[in-house]
C-alpha cells in the first residue's frame, strides 16, 4: 500500500528506501542490481514514489542518496531536530546553553515558537525529565547509553506524504524510543492515537533493524507505568510518568535482567 494511502509503504520501496540509506550513493542499476528488482520498475519508483521524491535526492552523476541514512549514529537527523546529539553531549550543557540552541533549531526547522513562555516551561520540563532519566541508567550502572543519540523537537514534514513529530526521539541502536510529553495527569485517548501515530514513518526512516517503541509521557502525574489499548486497533502503548521512563525502555532493553 502507498503512501497516499495509510502513511505505511509497499516492500518495494521499502526495500530500495533502506538500500539507498546504508549507501554513498547508488545509481538505479545498481540498486536492481542489488535487489534483484527490474530496472525498470526500479527507475519507476524512484520518480513517483512519494517517498522517494521527499526523502531521497539525485546528484549530478545519477546517484541516489537519502536524506537521513540508516547508519548509528544516523546522519541527517541533526537536519531535522530542534536539538540533536549523544546523552553524553546533552549531560553536559547548561540549561541556559542548551534551551538557546533547541530555540535556534527550532526556528531553522520551522517550529512555530509563537507561544513562548508556554513552550519554554514545557521543553525544561522535558529537559528535567531527561536528565533524570539518564541519572537512574548511570545509578543503575547501565553501560553505552551516553552515546545513545537523542532528539528534541523532531520535525520532518515533507510536503503532504511524510509526516513525523516527535518531543523526544531516543535511539539506543537496535531501538528507538519516540516520547509524547504532555504535563497533565490523566490519560487522553486522543493523546494516546497523537503518540503512536508517527511510528510507521519513523519505522521507514531508521529502517527494518531499528524497533520504534511510543510511549505516552505524563510529567504532572506520578509512580504511572501502563500499556493501554490504542483506539481504533489493536495494539497497545506505553504510558508512564515522567518518573517511570526508565521502566519503559527496561520492558524492552531489559536493565534489570542483566
Amino acid at each position: 500500500m502507498s503512501a497516499e494511502g495509510s502513511g505505511r509503504f509497499s516492500r518495494m520501496e521499502q526495500q530500495v528506501y533502506s538500500l539507498i540509506s546504508r549507501s554513498d550513493g547508488l545509481k538505479a542499476r545498481e540498486i536492481a542490481l542489488q535487489l534483484g528488482m527490474d530496472r525498470t520498475e526500479v527507475s519507476r519508483l524512484l520518480v513517483k514514489s512519494a517517498l522517494m521524491r521527499e526523502m531521497c535526492y539525485q546528484d549530478r552523476e545519477y546517484r541516489w542518496h537519502a536524506l537521513i541514512r540508516q547508519v548509528f549514529p544516523h546522519e541527517g537527523l541533526y537536519e531535522f531536530s530542534g536539538w540533536y546529539g549523544r546523552a553524553k553531549e546533552f549531560l553536559r550543557q547548561e540549561e541556559g546553553e542548551w534551551l538557546e540552541q533547541l530555540q535556534a533549531g527550532c526556528q531553522r526547522i520551522g517550529r512555530n515558537l509563537n507561544d513562548t513562555r508556554g513552550l519554554i516551561h514545557s521543553f525544561l520540563d522535558c529537559r528535567e525529565t531527561i536528565r533524570n532519566l539518564f541519572r537512574d541508567l548511570e545509578e543503575m550502572g547501565v553501560r553505552g547509553f551516553p552515546e545513545w543519540e537523542i532528539a528534541f523537537e523532531l520535525r520532518l514534514n515533507r510536503a503532504r506524504f511524510i509526516r513525523i513529530y516527535a518531543d523526544v526521539l531516543i535511539i539506543t541502536g537496535a531501538h528507538a524510543f519516540t516520547l509524547e510529553f504532555k504535563m497533565k495527569d490523566r490519560i487522553d485517548p486522543e493523546e494516546v492515537l497523537q503518540a503512536a501515530k508517527y511510528v510507521p514513518y519513523l519505522e521507514m526512516i531508521l529502517g527494518p533493524r531499528v524497533e520504534v517503541i511510543p510511549a505516552l509521557v505524563l510529567t504532572a502525574s506520578r509512580d504511572l507505568f501502563d500499556f493501554v489499548p490504542i483506539e481504533g486497533t489493536e495494539g497497545v502503548l506505553a504510558v508512564c510518568s515522567g518518573d517511570m521512563i526508565f521502566n519503559v525502555l527496561n520492558e524492552y532493553l531489559g536493565f534489570l535482567a542483566e
